[in-house]
């Protein structure tokens, strides 16, 4: 027996949208993606660019295939906004773009140094890196090539795109902050990582960002195998550091820059590790409230999202 079909009332949220269709009949037990691509394709847009709210609270319906119509709450009758985001791109290509400026800046303010800063003794021919220096190179390239294997190979994101526009904002942060300061005060002639290596500082911090790397991506492992490659479902991660905070990746990925921080002995990377943790944390309390709404009872509740005892 066929699903009863329902009548939905349709209006723009915004700017008004080419062809979009002022009613949209779909069977009540339909996917809640279908009501995407039906209505996409009335608009003759992209699904990614629609963004489908309810007109009776302002809820979002889902662009999910494990949810029904019926399981969003609309009925006959009901009224549903429809909002254009604007060009997209997609997610990984997000990812992409951003490692990749640290990856050429890092290199190239490193080759250009004698271009780039003034020789501390104008008698001397301008000093070669030093020995931290190229460690410090070594370091960060190792860092965000696999950043880029990952968001290639391993990641799997529950939303395909974001809005175009906000790719300036969200590369700016690894560009400049990350890439353009973080190299300029590293490679200088006078810097830190100019002088003789400390082993106290060094070994320490090369350990430290190895075991951050290894385990941080093995909590990103841990996470891709929650989710089928292309499918949207959520789970709960298992694993001795996920019983201990909500997101390890984050643990680690603070333990690897804490690591740079230790080899490189700047306050440039300080800052980026500063405001690196601050994110996270914000991203890690945000995740456990998600957590806990979505899986209740099932879910163990942790105390620290990103640091065990301390946040």
């Amino acid at each position: 027996m066929s699903s009863p079909t329902i009548t939905l009332v349709v209006s723009p949220r915004g700017k008004p949208i080419k062809t979009l269709p002022q009613e949209s009949e779909v069977p009540r037990n339909a996917r809640a993606t279908e009501l995407y691509e039906h209505l996409a394709a009335a608009s003759e847009t992209s699904v990614h660019r629609l963004r489908i709210t309810k007109g009776s609270d302002g809820q979002l319906v889902p662009n999910r295939a494990d949810i029904s119509i019926a399981q969003t709450g609309l009925m006959d009758g009901s009224k549903v906004f429809v909002k254009d985001l604007g060009p997209q791109i997609s997610w990984q290509l997000v990812f992409v773009i951003e490692y990749i400026g640290p990856l050429i800046i890092h290199p190239l303010v490193y080759l250009l140094r004698p271009y780039l800063y003034t020789s501390p003794n104008k008698l001397l021919p301008f000093p070669a890196p030093s020995s931290l220096q190229t460690l410090s190179l070594l370091l960060v390239c190792l860092h965000f090539l696999k950043r880029e294997y990952e968001t290639m190979f391993i990641h799997r994101f529950s939303m395909a795109t974001m809005p175009l526009r906000l790719i300036f904002k969200n590369s700016a942060y690894y560009w400049i902050i990350c890439g353009l300061n973080m190299a300029y005060w590293i490679y200088r002639p006078d810097a830190p990582t100019a002088k003789p290596m400390n082993v106290y500082f060094t070994l320490p911090g090369v350990l430290l960002f190895f075991i951050g790397e290894i385990g941080n991506f093995s909590s990103h492992i841990t996470l891709r195998d929650l989710r089928s490659d292309g499918g949207k479902e959520r789970g709960i991660p298992h694993g001795f550091w996920f019983e201990q905070v909500t997101c390890p990746n984050y643990m680690f990925e603070t333990m690897a820059w804490v690591g740079v921080s230790l080899v490189t002995r700047d306050l440039a990377t300080v800052i980026f590790l500063c405001a690196s943790v601050g994110m996270m944390s914000t991203w890690g309390k945000k995740k456990e409230r998600k957590y806990r709404k979505e899986f209740g009872d099932q879910y163990k509740k942790k105390r620290h999202s990103i640091l065990p005892g301390i946040y």
